[in-house]
């Protein structure tokens, strides 16, 4: 017995010996996970943020509405509104979040189409990946079918002429209204599609997004809206006096300040000792001195019209009303910016020293009334090169859906007015390129034949999509549609108003080329960029290492005695 527990003794210690020792890389509690398990989590995490725009897609798209933390709602069919108030958390589902804000910050729509055309890339290869292909080989496929598909859109866009100013104004509204169709103020389209090809003509060669102001005025009807070919804000609060000033001016001067014209009011802290009622009373009178001295400098200047970002006072209210000045305190510094690169000069700080040259001059001043509402308007400026929007509404959700909506239509002009190339909407081009990636699939041997194919079928959600949302049945529409694009209708897509298919290049329901090649190119990298991950490591959050508490209010810095 005690030579067999001497060997067994001794063949446990080899045991042990001949073990591998574990070695620890990662903290306690990281979670990891890797393989075509994980892969397919990510794809399943994509599926479900499509899901929550899907149904927003097109003419007969649903809206949704968002409440966050704060308890203020959102009601939008925007996608990239909408994936951007959702506060996703998962890491791979955010880079379907990141390419419908660049889908909208680069074209302005076609937001909801890219996260479509994303997710379903990665549904149409979720069989593959589980049958471990190498995912490789699926990005190599995906990579050659997005060129093929940019190529064939380039080779069949319909370019329109530069030259002729009718044709052209008439594709900006065209396309403007295809935009609009899709959005809450789809019934106005006609009134809004005019109204952005306008503001977007008035400005310069660069077409600077920002001199474009958008103000929203509650109450009224959505045909009130109307557009300032100038620089328009609301009345500010004004003191007595301001009622006596002059509503309208030919050429004035303005003056655009950073200043205070009121009687500073003593800090909690400041303490003054005097000795006697001379000293004291000889500190109000500087005070006033410095505020008067401001304002004759104002005056002596030749300015009709003073405009300044911080607050003017009642006494400087009353000294420009018995002067014939008018003025306004409390702009916000984007109008100000506005007025002020409409005839150059520059914004006033400090101390005031002005010039001749630094006031603007040459426009027409002047204040309407909207509905309670007084806007200070300035028109009439021969070399201005910017505009204001006025929105009227109802709710005051309906009336940012509207600023959301002229957002995405102005960005869409400006687009094909740099772009001049236009393809036909409503699945039209999706169609086509289905089908021609299709037919060059069948022409190539090997797995980039089914590879190719599936990401020609993955481009046909968006007619499905848009049949969906219609209530129509999209198979039947989209047989339909295979067969007229086989036989060479080009165009063809889907007539949301008949329920069927037409030519929607004859339609009008254009838009602009680039807004398709962005998408798809965006959409591709997106699948490329989550089918090319192959392990998620997420770290423990932190309990013990968090940063130490901030000084509370009251507490000051501790003496060092």
């Amino acid at each position: 017995d005690n030579v067999l527990g001497v060997c067994l003794t001794v063949f446990s210690v080899l045991v042990c010996c001949l073990q591998p020792t574990p070695v620890i890389l990662l903290k306690e509690g990281t979670d990891t996970s890797q393989g075509v398990p994980q892969l397919v989590s990510n794809i399943n995490a994509c599926q479900i943020i499509a899901e929550a725009v899907r149904t927003t897609l097109g003419p007969r798209g649903m809206d949704k509405l968002i409440v966050d933390n704060r308890g203020k709602a959102t009601i939008s069919n925007d996608g990239a509104t909408i994936l951007k108030l959702l506060d996703v958390v998962h890491p791979a589902a955010k880079t379907l979040v990141d390419i419908a804000k660049s889908q909208d910050a680069e074209v302005g729509d076609g937001t909801t189409s890219v996260t479509l055309l994303a997710a379903e890339f990665l549904k149409q290869v979720k069989p593959y990946v589980e049958e471990n292909l190498h995912p490789q080989i699926i990005i190599r496929a995906f990579r050659t079918a997005t060129q093929l598909a940019v190529k064939k859109i380039k080779e069949i866009a319909v370019v329109v002429k530069k030259a002729d100013k009718e044709e052209q104004r008439c594709l900006l509204e065209k396309c403007a209204a295809t935009a609009l169709s899709s959005k809450l103020i789809a019934v106005q389209k006609e009134l809004f599609s005019k109204m952005v090809v306008d503001a977007v003509t008035m400005l310069d060669e660069l077409l600077p997004l920002k001199m474009i102001g958008i103000k929203k005025v509650q109450g009224g009807a959505l045909e009130e809206s109307r557009l300032v070919a100038g620089v328009a804000f609301k009345k500010t609060f004004s003191y007595a006096g301001f009622e006596m000033q002059p509503k309208k001016y030919e050429s004035p001067k303005i003056a655009l300040l950073n200043i205070e014209l009121e009687l500073k009011a003593e800090k909690d802290n400041a303490e003054v000792r005097v000795n006697c009622v001379e000293d004291y009373q000889a500190i109000v009178d500087a005070e006033w001195n410095i505020l008067y001295d401001k304002l004759e400098k104002i005056y002596q200047s030749g300015a009709k019209v003073v405009l300044s970002k911080l607050p003017i006072g009642d006494v400087a209210t009353q000294y420009f009303a018995d002067r014939d000045l008018f003025c306004a305190g409390r702009v916000p510094e984007e109008d100000l910016k506005r007025t002020m690169m409409v005839r150059g000069g520059h914004f006033h700080f400090g101390q005031l020293f002005l010039r001749d040259d630094t006031i603007n001059t040459d426009m027409v001043s002047g204040s309407e009334l909207l509905q309670l509402e007084r806007y200070n308007v300035f028109t009439g400026c021969p070399k201005a090169k910017t505009c204001t929007i006025i929105l009227r509404g109802g709710a005051e959700q309906f009336i940012e859906e509207t600023e959301r909506s002229l957002h995405d239509a102005i960005m869409i002009v400006r687009r094909a007015i740099k772009n001049d190339s236009i393809v036909a909407g409503g699945g039209a081009i999706e169609m086509e390129l289905s089908k021609y990636l299709r037919d060059y699939s069948r022409t190539i041997p090997g797995k980039l034949q089914l590879l190719i194919g599936a990401y020609a079928k993955a481009l046909e959600i968006i007619p499905r999509q848009l049949c969906d949302n219609a209530g129509f049945d999209a198979t039947n529409i989209l047989n339909k549609l295979r067969a007229r694009h086989a036989q060479g209708g080009m165009w063809y897509g889907v007539d949301i108003t008949k329920e069927d298919i037409a030519d929607n290049y004859q339609a009008c329901v254009w838009e602009p080329a680039v807004v398709r090649i962005n998408a798809l190119t965006a959409a591709s990298e997106a699948a490329c960029l989550i089918l090319s991950v192959d392990e998620t490591i997420k770290n423990p959050r932190s309990t013990v290492d968090a940063p130490p508490a901030g000084r509370g209010r009251g507490r000051g810095r501790p003496h060092n005695h």
